[in-house]
């Protein structure tokens, strides 16, 4: 079975003029963690994620620290949310995308996906246009049922 067969062919993106306050609030108001970034030509130019604002937002040696227990800095962070209004998505999208063709055989699909960790990927046609969008519950759905 081809990706094609199982993907959500009519893909929700985003612009990468948009302020990224607006496009967490379109994460949040359709219920999903993530959406590709998309030019005028449909060409896909990155990923914006709720993992990309929360680094956005947190400090930056949060990485660093690991597992130790990070005390709160309310201040800090609410002038971060703040700023979101001000910071394009391309601002702080990922620009470095994971993507699949049309015809990638959903066996390839699952490995991509648990290798990377990721858990959605923009399929392109041989233009290089987003034609689709994989979730890892359309892979479950398409090699069990």
């Amino acid at each position: 079975m081809k990706v094609k067969e199982v993907m959500t062919k009519v893909v929700k993106s985003l612009l990468p003029n948009m302020g990224a306050r607006e496009a967490l609030d379109a994460l949040l108001n359709i219920e999903i963690s993530g959406l590709p970034v998309i030019d005028e030509e449909g060409r896909l130019i990155g990923m914006f994620t709720e993992k990309d604002v929360l680094k956005s937002i947190l400090p930056t040696y949060l990485e660093s620290v690991g597992k130790f227990i990070y005390a709160d800095d309310p201040k800090g962070i609410k002038t971060k949310v703040q700023d979101l209004a001000k910071i394009k998505v391309k601002d702080i999208m990922r620009k470095d995308v994971v993507t699949v063709g049309e015809d990638t055989a959903l066996s390839e699909v699952a490995r991509i996906m648990l290798t990377h960790k990721i858990r959605r990927m923009p399929v392109l046609n041989k233009d290089g246009k987003v034609v689709g969008i994989v979730a890892r519950q359309d892979i479950v759905k398409g090699l069990v049922f």
